[in-house]
C-alpha cells in the first residue's frame, strides 16, 4: 500500500509577528499550533486603572447617583471595570446601580461583556463605532439622562461632548489606557523584518496599535517597503476589525479584515490565507511553489531554507520567470553586494535543498531564472 507523506502545518515557514498587548498571548498560542513561527511585538501597552483613584471616584458617584444609560465600548475595558469594583469591594453596590440602566454596547466583545457581568444589553452597534452609537442616541434623544461612558485607551471619541451637547449629564469613566510599548526595540526589529520579507503576516486587534505600528515603520523608513510586499499578498496585514484596520487603510497599506471581529476569526483569516491558495505562488516545473519566510512550499512539501537561500528564492519568485544577474542576486544576500561567487554557491545549496536543478535554470552569461510555466 502506498502512503504518503503528511502534510505540513498549514502555517509552516511562516513568522508571524502579534502586534498586540491584549490577548497577544493566546494569539501566539492558537497560531503555533498551526505551524507558525510568532513573536510578539506590541506597539503600545494596556496600563490598566484598577487602583486610580479617578476610578474609584466616579465608580462611587456612580453608586451614589445611578446612570440611566451605560454605554460599553470595549470588552476588556468593562471587565477591567467590574473586577476593579470586586478588587475595592464595590462590585454588589455597582450592580445595584446599573441594575435598571439602558445598555448600549459598541459591538460584540463589548456585548459579551455585558452578558458575561450579568447584565443585558438594549442596543448593540452593528458597525463597531462609537460613531453609531452617537448617531442611535441622538436619535432616541438624551436630553436630562445621566449617562455613564466606559472609555477604551484612546479616548472619548467624541461621544462626552456629543452626548454632553445633547443635554445629557455624562460621566466618563476609562478603566486602561495606551502607554508606550514593552519592548520599542522588538517593534523596531518587527517593521524593519517586514519590510524586508522577513515576516510572512502582522496581526493587529487595536486601532491605536496599528496606528503606532506604522508610525514606527515610518521612522525606520520601511513604511514603502512594506506597502509594496503588502500590495502584492507577500505579507498579509490583518486586522480584527474596520476600526483597527482604519490606520492601516490611511497609510495606503493593503490589509485583510477578519470576518467576526473576533480573535479566533482573525486567526481563520490567517490560515485561510497561507492554506487556500490566496498568498502569490508559482507553477514551476518541479510543481507549485510558494515562498516564506522560513523557506519554500513546493508541491505541497515545505522545505525549510537558510535565510541566504530565502533571500535568493524570493527574488527569482518575484521576477516571475525573468532572469537575473549574478550581481541583482548578490544584493539580495543578508550582507548585500556578495561576489557572484557567493551567488553561484547559494544557487548550488538551493538547489541542492530543493531537490535538484529543475526549479532554478542556469542562463549562460546572464544569470538565473525560476522555470515558471507560461510566464506572462
Amino acid at each position: 500500500m502506498t502512503t504518503h507523506a503528511p502534510l505540513p502545518p498549514a502555517l509552516a515557514g511562516c513568522t508571524i509577528v502579534v502586534a498586540a498587548d491584549r490577548r497577544g498571548g493566546d494569539l501566539a498560542s492558537a497560531l503555533e499550533r498551526r505551524g507558525g513561527h510568532v513573536y510578539r511585538a506590541p506597539a503600545l501597552s494596556i496600563i490598566p486603572n484598577e487602583d486610580d483613584e479617578d476610578l474609584l471616584t466616579r465608580t462611587r458617584d456612580l453608586i451614589a447617583d445611578p446612570p440611566d444609560i451605560v454605554i460599553v465600548t470595549t470588552g476588556v475595558g468593562f471587565r477591567g471595570w467590574i473586577d476593579a469594583a470586586h478588587e475595592n469591594d464595590l462590585a454588589e453596590d455597582l450592580a445595584a446601580a446599573l441594575s435598571e440602566a439602558q445598555f448600549v454596547a459598541r459591538g460584540p466583545k463589548a456585548h459579551g461583556a455585558i452578558q458575561q457581568a450579568g447584565f443585558t444589553a438594549d442596543w448593540v452597534a452593528e458597525s463597531e463605532t462609537s460613531a453609531e452609537v452617537g448617531e442611535y442616541l441622538t436619535a432616541e434623544g438624551v436630553a436630562g439622562r445621566r449617562i455613564a461612558i466606559q472609555h477604551h485607551g484612546a479616548g472619548a471619541d467624541g461621544l462626552d461632548a456629543l452626548l454632553g451637547g445633547l443635554g445629557a449629564e455624562v460621566v466618563s469613566i476609562t478603566v486602561y489606557r495606551w502607554g508606550p510599548p514593552p519592548d520599542p526595540t522588538i517593534v523596531h526589529r518587527s517593521v524593519v523584518q517586514a519590510g524586508a520579507g522577513e515576516v510572512d503576516a502582522v496581526l493587529f486587534t487595536s486601532a491605536p496599535g496599528a496606528a503606532e505600528w506604522v508610525r514606527a515603520a515610518a521612522r525606520a523608513d520601511t513604511l514603502d517597503a512594506i506597502r509594496r510586499r503588502a500590495a502584492g499578498g507577500r505579507l498579509l496585514l490583518a486586522a480584527v476589525g474596520p476600526i483597527t484596520a482604519a490606520p492601516l487603510h490611511d497609510a495606503d497599506l493593503h490589509t485583510t479584515i477578519a470576518a467576526r471581529g473576533r480573535l479566533g476569526s482573525l486567526v481563520r483569516c490567517v490560515v485561510d490565507h497561507f492554506a487556500s491558495g490566496a498568498a502569490p505562488r508559482v507553477r514551476t516545473t518541479a510543481g507549485v511553489l510558494e515562498v516564506r519566510s522560513g523557506g519554500v512550499l513546493l508541491d505541497g512539501r515545505f522545505v525549510p531554507l537558510s535565510r541566504a537561500g530565502t533571500s535568493i528564492l524570493s527574488e527569482l519568485f518575484d521576477a516571475a520567470g525573468r532572469v537575473l544577474s549574478r550581481e541583482q542576486l548578490g544584493l539580495a544576500l543578508p550582507r548585500g553586494g556578495e561576489s557572484a561567487h557567493a551567488v553561484e554557491m547559494a544557487i548550488a545549496r538551493l538547489r541542492e535543498a530543493l531537490g535538484g536543478a529543475s526549479v532554478i535554470q542556469t542562463i549562460v552569461k546572464r544569470g538565473y531564472r525560476l522555470t515558471v510555466e507560461d510566464p506572462e
